[in-house]
């Protein structure tokens, strides 16, 4: 290509209040001759989990270390194989303060809300320990708490406020999304941005389904999407919790199809996983490749 890398992306702003540059980058991209997506032959998919500046280091309200290099690694991957990458798919958190898993949504005996990653459990409720705020969530709450212990899930967790709607913690990590739009203009792509965690009584890391809810909703529009690609590449943020979840529930729906599951790599070095989760992340990709065949590698080991 005519357009440098560090014409798309200035790699001393990622992870930082700089803003994104799109006019700039569709102006490089129109200079450019490749042909678009819609003729290639073998058809692959990044999907890019919650890179948005809540999630980056230095800038964000829950940053993730190592999400500076992650994006950096994972640009410069999408940079190197722009004449193959068909499509991106980005997820995007999206909450609002009033969400169960936000102070706002609790106090204790003495009325004081939760610090940042306080667990509430069932019977921390049940005893008193922690209530409501709005008594009319209170057995919608209950019943949340309950099945996520009998099913086994992650305990509720109070994050620091995120991904607020609107607000900037929310956008797309700025160099991120000039890689992504010199894309979508270059290969006339559109991004599929698919945006999740909007319901105020459940937590949803996974980009298919939330931990538990009433309605057991299911984002198939994703799933058939994902369906027609002959290659999937998995990254972003974080490793441990919304891209395992995310890629375990993609597998567990395909399980019966390994003509699909294998073709779903993790580019292993374009993400990291919170703090203290390491070695448990590290052993629940082990056994998602054993189990669905899946293959785990480094970006720059990929070329399409």
């Amino acid at each position: 290509m005519k357009t440098r890398y560090e014409q798309i992306v200035e790699v001393s702003h990622i992870a930082s209040e700089k803003r994104d540059h799109i006019p700039s980058i569709l102006s490089l991209a129109g200079q450019e001759q490749i042909p678009p997506a819609s003729a290639d032959k073998k058809r692959t998919l990044l999907l890019a989990i919650d890179i948005q500046n809540d999630f980056m280091e230095s800038i964000g309200s829950l940053p993730v270390a190592g999400s500076r290099a992650d994006v950096h690694r994972l640009t410069q991957w999408m940079y190197n194989n722009m004449a193959s990458l068909t499509q991106v798919m980005c997820s995007l958190d999206c909450h609002s303060l009033l969400q169960i898993f936000h102070a706002d949504w609790w106090v204790d005996r003495k009325g004081n809300q939760p610090k940042p990653f306080t667990v509430i459990r069932y019977r921390d409720v049940m005893d008193g320990t922690w209530t409501v705020s709005h008594a009319d969530t209170l057995e919608q709450s209950l019943v949340y708490l309950k099945n996520l212990e009998t099913e086994g899930k992650k305990e509720l967790c109070i994050w620091p406020y995120h991904c607020l709607e609107g607000s900037s913690g929310a956008q797309l990590e700025s160099q991120f999304a000039n890689m992504v739009y010199f894309h979508s203009a270059l290969r006339q792509s559109k991004p599929f941005l698919v945006y999740k965690g909007q319901d105020p009584y459940t937590e949803m890391y996974g980009i298919i389904k939330a931990e538990y809810d009433n309605n057991k909703f299911v984002n198939h529009a994703v799933l058939e999407a994902i369906r027609a690609y002959d290659a999937i590449y998995i990254a972003g943020q974080a490793s441990s919790h919304c891209v395992l979840a995310s890629a375990t529930q993609i597998l567990e729906y395909f399980a019966e199809d390994k003509a699909i599951t294998s073709r779903i790599t993790l580019l292993i070095d374009c993400m990291s996983p919170i703090a203290g989760f390491e070695e448990s992340t590290r052993q629940a990709f082990g056994s998602l490749h054993e189990r669905y065949g899946i293959q785990i590698k480094k970006s720059t080991d990929i070329i399409l």
